[in-house]
């Protein structure tokens, strides 16, 4: 069972001690989360201001220094539509990019989903479907690219734990049945996030957890760094998924 950590995310540096502007301190972060039993990466590359950025100089810094803090380990990144100014910036920017991702994400919900995808897939770099709602599910579904994504990713908003559960179930059943054999990735944030991991597990289905979507362990107690939150989630996972 595949966890993924997502070590930084779009939060400000402000809301954690352990996130940070600086590439090669998330670098460190992600090696303490792979030596807790991380099996994938997912960054934000930060611009000068520390802002997400998919432009080629940030993302080749931010890739290249967690490659080389986590060597051997799959590093993916994030195309938010919020990183780039609109459609065609992203695009140009996928196009120039010098130091290639294992895998992106593309969230299905926002414009130009298809193009992004395509281009990510041209490039060679794999590509994580994003879907936060029925509105991406409808959308994928129905993307020519939707048999070449590698993964997708059923991310359930920060919602009460009730809620995310019928959520989480509603959008993998919807993925499942457009898509049987789609590897899918069920994640939450904020207050559903230990819930849809739970459920996660409890499916047999791959997860995440990092700084990008929880602040907390299970407890309701800070989470030290990412590392914390990898262990809280290796420990939720039943013996026959452990090495």
């Amino acid at each position: 069972m595949l966890i993924q950590v997502c070590v930084n995310g779009a939060r400000e540096v402000a809301e954690h001690p352990r996130l940070s502007a600086d590439e090669h301190q998330v670098a460190a972060e992600a090696a303490g989360a792979v030596a807790a039993g991380a099996e994938a990466i997912h960054v934000h590359p930060k611009d000068a201001a520390g802002l997400d950025s998919l432009a080629a100089e940030d993302v080749a810094r931010w890739v290249r220094a967690v490659r080389v803090a986590c060597p051997g380990v799959p590093v993916g990144v994030t195309t938010g539509a919020w990183a780039a100014s609109g459609v065609e910036d992203r695009l140009d920017a996928v196009a120039g990019w010098v130091e290639l991702p294992d895998f992106a994400s593309v969230n299905w919900h926002e414009d130009g989903a298809d193009v992004v995808a395509s281009a990510l897939v041209n490039r060679g770099v794999a590509v994580e479907a994003g879907i936060w709602n029925d509105e991406g599910a409808t959308a994928w579904s129905r993307s020519p690219v939707r048999d070449e994504c590698v993964r997708v990713l059923v991310e359930v908003p920060d919602v009460a734990e009730a809620e995310a559960r019928v959520l989480a179930e509603d959008l993998v059943a919807r993925v499942e049945a457009m898509a049987p054999e789609a590897r899918i990735l069920l994640h939450g944030e904020g207050q559903s996030t230990w819930a849809v991991l739970d459920l996660a597990v409890a499916r047999g289905l791959a997860t995440r957890i990092g700084l990008e979507d929880c602040l907390t362990l299970p407890d309701g107690s800070p989470a030290r760094d990412n590392a914390a939150l990898v262990r809280a989630a290796m420990e939720r996972l039943p013996p026959s998924h452990l090495g």
